[in-house]
């Protein structure tokens, strides 16, 4: 009976991630077009800041309970799952175009940042107040560098635009948003209650179902956005997400308390400015991410995988 009923929630919790991240990508985009703003901003502020409430939310509440040691691994681990598992598995069910911008100043800033986050946890293993400092005026000129983009690229609003009233696509975008953010932890909750009856390790389980659960949000928003030919809101989704995790999320957490940055995270650092590298790589010509390009990608995560296991 236990088992039947984790098979239902698990189903359950799927069916509100698919139809959350529906209405999300819908209403995101429509508030979008009301505005003029590009949608590519919009998948780099709302829609990624959305998709990381489980990270924040998970890091931000460890720290407040004296357990921040964990933010460096879900942050690092998350990022990583987000270029390789869902840039990967979205562009091998649909190519995604990528705006010229986000070759030429995003992806980079994204490379920057986790560098700088090796450079702050390698030098004393601890993140503490003076580096979230550092890390929240990154941020800051971050959102900077989106108001201007958004001023500077504001779009002419068309008919069709104006036609859903306003409210209705508020209502879409945080139904949505509710959605993915509850579907996630009943999917994360369902699964890892599964594999424990069928007798996996609890480490197993964190590296994979937990590691994943997280991630949700980002994979169902940027393949439902890939596939309504949103392109911008896919990619911006997750390079906005990468970003915020690092910037805010482990920022607001120093802040609070300081972050154990422990010598194995370096490794998985690397990995994902590594992981940030193969995405430049495969996108710098043809200014899209194709199907050799996920699969690439899906294969780094393969080996990644690999060594987590070792």
């Amino acid at each position: 009976m236990e088992l039947l009923i984790q098979l239902l929630l698990l189903a359950l919790g799927f069916i509100m991630l698919v139809k959350g991240a529906d209405w999300f990508v819908d209403g995101s985009a429509g508030i979008a077009d009301r505005f003029g703003v590009p949608q590519l901003v919009v998948g780099l502020t709302i829609v990624a800041m959305g998709t990381s409430a489980p990270e924040a939310a998970v890091s931000i509440t460890a720290a407040l309970k004296g357990s921040a040691d964990i933010t460096i691994g879900n942050v690092v681990g998350s990022n990583i799952l987000n270029i390789l598992i869902i840039l990967g598995i979205s562009s091998v069910i649909v190519p995604i175009a990528v705006a010229k911008s986000t070759i030429r100043y995003e992806i980079p800033y994204m490379l920057v940042i986790t560098a700088l986050l090796l450079v702050l946890g390698w030098t004393g293993n601890i993140i503490g107040f003076g580096e979230g400092v550092v890390l929240w005026i990154a941020f800051i000129l971050y959102l900077g560098y989106l108001f201007m983009m958004a001023k500077k690229n504001k779009e002419e609003v068309s008919e069709e635009a104006v036609q859903l009233p306003l409210w209705k696509l508020i209502v879409a975008a945080v139904l949505g948003l509710i959605l993915i953010v509850w579907g996630s932890d009943v999917t994360v909750d369902a699964a890892t209650a599964l594999a424990k009856y069928m007798g996996l390790s609890e480490r197993f389980i964190g590296l994979t179902i937990v590691a994943l659960g997280t991630s949700l949000p980002e994979l169902f928003t940027s393949v439902s956005a890939a596939m309504k030919g949103k392109a911008d809101i896919a990619i911006g989704n997750i390079v906005g997400s990468n970003i915020f995790n690092i910037l805010f999320v482990v920022g607001t957490t120093a802040l609070i308390t300081p972050v154990v940055f422990v010598s194995g995270f370096a490794i998985d650092t690397i990995v994902a400015i590594a992981a940030g590298v193969l995405l430049l790589v495969c996108v710098v010509r043809g200014q899209k991410l194709t199907r050799t390009g996920g699969i690439l990608m899906l294969l780094g995560y393969a080996a990644y995988f690999i060594y987590l296991l070792r």
